[in-house]
């Protein structure tokens, strides 16, 4: 009589426990990345499904946690733990959170906490229901599907920048005001600047207030509505693409695991060969820093854009008069 055929693990389990066993052997210790869900999926061949399921059952068995600014990382309390069984990991979530009933908040706080530290793209139906200790199906009393959850994880976020009325006086400084309080909100919350759509705006009423408040701030002027709504999605548009590039450097460091300093280093010969070559003098008297200097970047095309705005109105007084 043949021996039955062994039953293979599926391939979540396969990945847990190639990764659990290289923490507990210490070649991953404590604080050391975790490689993300994209790559996991990348390296193992898989679907992002499987990777998502992968990462969970690790958090479930209390060898992986988030960190903010590093991904998912090696957990300071692991020790050699027996593996919790996923019927008895998704018993422990429901137990948490059967207390207190689900909400509308409850789901967007846990998908913002998710983008927060993992970006937007670890963000879906199943991690959220995994996080939160639900069924995907419980969501959908919620949000309708993944766009509108984002959506309203966008208009929650913008829900957390006040926006004073009148506001200070004079265009300018309301215009300095609200671009600086949403490039606060979009260093706070990375993934943000990927939710806004410019040409199919959200209707969202956070995000519709932020409008509305910075075309009132043109109020007076005489300018065209026209010319109002382009300067509110310009200067939108100018927080949001100096935002993009911090995310996707935040991103890089998370998914490499080698910093910008140390990237820099890796680039020193390459990068002394090509300004020492004579071909470009100008670049090579520019201090380093300068260029990866975001936060001077977005202070310098705010000034510059301003002033350019200002320019405007002039032009428009004299066309006026």
């Amino acid at each position: 009589m043949p021996s039955p055929t062994p039953r293979l693990d599926p391939p979540y389990r396969r990945i847990v426990e190639e990764i659990r066993a290289r923490i507990l052997t210490g070649d991953l210790r404590p604080g050391d990345r975790i490689p993300s869900v994209r790559q996991i999926a990348q390296r193992w061949g898989v679907a992002t499904a499987t990777a998502t399921r992968a990462m969970a059952t690790l958090r479930d068995n209390g060898l992986v946690e988030a960190r903010v600014g590093s991904g998912t990382v090696v957990s300071n309390h692991t020790s050699r733990k027996r593996p919790v069984s996923p019927a008895a990991a998704q018993r422990s979530r429901q137990a948490g959170t059967s207390k207190q009933p689900l909400s509308r908040k409850h789901v967007l706080r846990a998908a913002i906490a998710i983008a927060d530290v993992e970006g937007l793209d670890a963000v879906s139906m199943r991690r959220l229901g995994a996080d939160l200790g639900v069924g995907p199906m419980s969501l959908y009393r919620h949000v309708a599907n993944k766009d509108e959850l984002v959506t309203q994880m966008a208009d929650e976020v913008f829900g957390e920048s006040e926006l004073p009325v009148p506001g200070p006086p004079g265009w300018r400084a309301k215009l300095e005001l609200v671009a600086r309080q949403q490039w606060e909100l979009c260093r706070r919350h990375l993934w943000l600047p990927r939710a806004v759509s410019f040409t199919r705006p959200a209707l969202a009423p956070n995000l519709m207030a932020q409008t509305e408040w910075t075309l009132r701030a043109l109020d007076g002027l005489g300018l065209p509505m026209a010319t109002r709504i382009r300067e509110a999605l310009t200067l939108h548009g100018l927080v949001a693409t100096v935002a993009l590039s911090l995310a996707a450097e935040v991103e890089s460091e998370q998914e490499t695991g080698v910093t910008l300093d140390g990237w820099r280093l890796a680039q020193q010969k390459r990068t002394d060969q090509l300004l020492d070559s004579g071909r470009f003098p100008l670049l090579a008297t520019i201090p380093t820093e300068t260029a990866s200097d975001l936060g001077g970047l977005f202070e310098y095309g705010l000034a510059r854009h301003l002033d350019g705005f200002a320019t405007l109105m002039k032009d428009h007084a004299r066309t006026r008069s």
